[in-house]
């Protein structure tokens, strides 16, 4: 359980301090108008995505068992989020976080973490495919700059609702969020390593205020972005409310818990390191405690992001909380220029998220899948999107182990890392 920042200082150097810092500045470029999009996409204040970065970011690199780890708010919560908001209300949502963040304390400190290998990989490859299906669809309003009112959390009610807008459709804020998309993927595989999602976000923005003014701005919806941390408090907090937030957090607790241990073997594969897994729960924990009282997102480990720090040097938790503190300092002296990023541009954003999160390319290694993997595969998915994530993964992981038990494998498996990288391809 020992952090293992404080492994990594034991022969640090002036050297390694400039990789640390150089990749920190790199992984907050990408992680700042991505935790914008994401507070957006999940009904949130989009100042919440930058708390978020910040504190969760911090911790998670400062207690963690990974040595490059980045964390922060990711796309894989964008579905409950939204959900719990649309239900709760926002205090609901904070709660829930809290609660979460206390669930995977008392993991961490259970030694819970190689439990988490026993969850079935066709039940993890189909909430993630069902969460992107749900992403990009959420994201069609703002990229064709419909107006109307609020979509609903269901997944059939919100396809009515953007059906019933079609005729709001704006043909500047459509073209600007097509180019964007298609901007994004060409010049990430022309070249991967450069933070594009930053460059082509800010730079379809500027052309937006130079060309279409009328295309609607983050500062233009929800007001200017706050040029520092808020003041720290606890959300109203009741027995009954506790009782019904339970199950959101639960949920909370287990996606965050999947997507750190899954970003921090990512990250061990590319650096030929070893992470410490109860250590990445307790940071996962405490980060999930003290985002919600500064008003923050659930957190977790973010894969792209992590790859992203490895690719650019980082090499030590030191580059995770230079990471965190350089969009801190974005807040405090930037907040009126990311108040100015197109809202079709940050919904283009997260449509080439919820592609790469799908992971397109390997349908035909699944389709080989034996067929009850593969009907689990998708029965998940189609739970996810057209029912709900807990019953998603309460379900699948019930039938998956009884699959497993059924074919007598007792052990737990040896997770397939589901996300193949060729330097920065994929966004969460």
């Amino acid at each position: 359980m020992k952090p293992k920042i404080l492994t990594t200082m034991r022969d640090y150097s002036w050297r390694q301090l400039g990789a640390d810092t150089l990749a920190g500045i790199t992984v907050a470029l990408v992680a700042l108008p991505l935790s914008i999009a994401i507070a957006i996409a999940s009904g949130a204040p989009p100042a919440a995505g930058l708390v978020t970065a910040v504190v969760a970011g911090f911790l998670i690199s400062a207690l963690g068992g990974s040595r490059v780890q980045i964390g922060g708010p990711t796309g894989a919560f964008i579905v409950v989020v939204y959900g719990v908001i649309h239900d709760h209300g926002y205090n609901g949502l904070l709660l829930a976080t809290l609660m979460a963040g206390v669930i995977l304390l008392c993991a961490g400190f259970l030694k819970a973490g190689q439990l988490i290998r026993h969850v079935p990989e066709p039940v993890i490859e189909g909430f993630t495919i069902g969460i992107a299906v749900v992403i990009a669809v959420s994201q069609l309003k703002d990229l064709a700059g419909m107006t109307g009112a609020s979509l609903p959390a269901d997944f059939l009610p919100k396809l009515q609702g953007l059906w019933e807008m079609r005729g709001t459709v704006d043909t500047g804020s459509l073209a600007l969020g097509v180019a964007c998309i298609l901007a994004i993927i060409g010049l990430r595989k022309l070249a991967p390593r450069i933070p594009w999602l930053v460059l082509v976000v800010a730079g379809a923005s500027a052309i937006a205020a130079l060309a279409v003014p009328s295309i609607e701005t983050v500062a233009g919806r929800y007001g200017a972005l706050p040029h520092g941390l808020p003041t720290p408090e606890l959300p109203e907090i009741s027995s009954a409310l506790l009782v019904e937030l339970l199950p959101s957090a639960l949920v909370i607790a287990f996606l965050a818990g999947i997507e750190s241990l899954l970003s921090a073997m990512v990250a061990d594969r590319m650096i030929g390191s070893a992470h410490r897994s109860n250590a990445e729960l307790i940071a996962q924990g405490a980060a999930n405690v003290a985002a919600p009282l500064f008003g923050g997102l659930p957190a977790t480990g973010a894969i792209a992001r992590t790859a992203t720090n490895v690719n650019a040097g980082g090499r030590t938790p030191v580059a995770g909380i230079v990471h965190a503190l350089a969009i801190l300092l974005a807040i405090v002296v930037a907040a009126p220029l990311a108040g100015a990023l197109a809202l079709p541009a940050l919904a283009g954003l997260l449509v080439v998220t919820a592609w790469t999160m799908s992971e397109p390319h390997r349908w035909p290694e699944r389709l080989r899948l034996p067929r009850a993997d593969l009907a689990l595969l998708l029965m998940t998915a189609l739970l996810t999107v057209l029912a709900d994530l807990t019953i998603a993964i309460c379900v699948g992981t019930m039938i998956g182990l009884a699959l497993r038990l059924s074919r007598g494998e007792v052990s737990a498996p040896r997770w397939h890392t589901p996300f193949r990288w060729g330097g920065n391809d994929r966004d969460d």
